[in-house]
């Protein structure tokens, strides 16, 4: 090959390689996506997204010490150079700091269609999808079997109940959202009247699970997907919906959210992987996967193990009120968890 056509072949790879580059910056064929989800349920979702689209999909997963919180606070320090397209977050809670602090952007998906209000903001800074219900896991060898949260609080269980850290997780959100309804007076007097009916306070919604599995406990809370889990191994166990009588609260819901990064590198495959995310079809999959999720739109198929919202009494709180309440009890909690 002559110098020339050396020196023509360099150039005709560079021009290529430049405008490679620029079609990636531009956002057509790459997402990065941080997740607070667990991998082992959010991978294969993102990895059909990259097969059924040819966007090359770049996740950072949330590991198990930061669940739900690691990522977050990375989106927050990045805020002034956002790495990030998208926020997959295993809760609204988060989502909804990111919109307070700046982090997200608004996007209303043409997906979010028939997903009812309560489970998005009214500006389009999050939406949710595929929740977990906060359920009552109880032995069945339990003599008494608890309806109600207040069963924390009920004698017949002292020293029989555990409950997750409540500086983490699911746990967090749930007694915020508590507090939110009850107002402090009452949310102070329920962990006032669990810490006297001697409630264990162990370090996870799963190690709750496995005690009650156990035999250690007779009931504890913890995320529907747990429930579903610990029964799927074989576990001597029930799930109990709480708190659905007339007056009862209800249960409270969980969501995955999804956010719209504020100047993320490659705007609009973030878009097309919301879209995709907020799908009837990503609903159906988390149905039928060991998630088993519940879906928000009406009517998508799910198996028989996984329940439908339209038979739930669902706790009336908004997920802004929780988020705020969520930070506000902080010391309250620490103070609680150290006693």
């Amino acid at each position: 090959m002559s110098r020339r056509a050396v020196i023509l072949l360099i150039v005709a790879i560079a021009i290529a390689a430049a405008i490679a580059w620029h079609t990636i910056r531009r956002g057509d064929h790459v997402v990065v996506v941080y997740v607070s989800e667990d991998q082992v349920f959010s991978e294969p979702v993102l990895k059909d997204f990259e097969r059924d689209t040819g966007i090359v999909v770049r996740a950072v997963y949330d590991t198990e010490e930061t669940k739900s919180a690691g990522v977050m606070n990375r989106l927050i320090a990045e805020k002034s150079n956002p790495q990030a397209d998208v926020y997959w977050a295993n809760e609204p809670i988060r989502a909804e700091v990111l919109r307070t602090s700046g982090v997200a952007a608004p996007y209303r998906s043409p997906s979010a269609e028939g997903i009812p209000d309560r489970f998005r903001d009214p500006q389009g800074y999050w939406t949710g999808f595929s929740a977990r219900a906060r359920m009552l896991i109880v032995s069945k060898g339990a003599r008494n079997k608890p309806a109600s949260i207040l069963a924390y609080t009920d004698p017949r269980f002292r020293g029989k109940a555990a409950i997750a850290n409540p500086l983490f997780g699911t746990t967090t959100a749930h007694v915020a959202a508590l507090f939110a309804l009850w107002g402090d007076e009452r949310g102070n007097a329920f962990l006032e009247a669990m810490r006297k009916n001697d409630v264990k306070i162990v370090s996870s919604n799963g190690e709750s699970a496995d005690q009650v599995a156990a035999g250690s406990f007779q009931f504890a809370l913890a995320d529907s997907d747990d429930v579903y889990s610990r029964q799927k191994q074989g576990g001597s166990v029930e799930g109990i919906y709480p708190d659905q009588e007339p007056n009862g609260i209800g249960c409270f819901i969980v969501p995955n959210a999804v956010v719209l990064v504020n100047g993320g590198p490659h705007p609009e495959a973030g878009k097309k992987l919301i879209d995709y995310l907020l799908s009837r079809e990503t609903e159906k999959k988390l149905a039928y996967s060991d998630a088993a999720q519940i879906p928000l739109h009406d009517g998508v198929e799910t198996p028989p193990s996984v329940g439908r919202l339209d038979t739930l009494k669902i706790m009336n709180v908004s997920y802004a009120q929780v988020a705020a309440k969520m930070q506000a009890i902080q010391p309250r909690l620490k103070d609680w968890v150290g006693h």
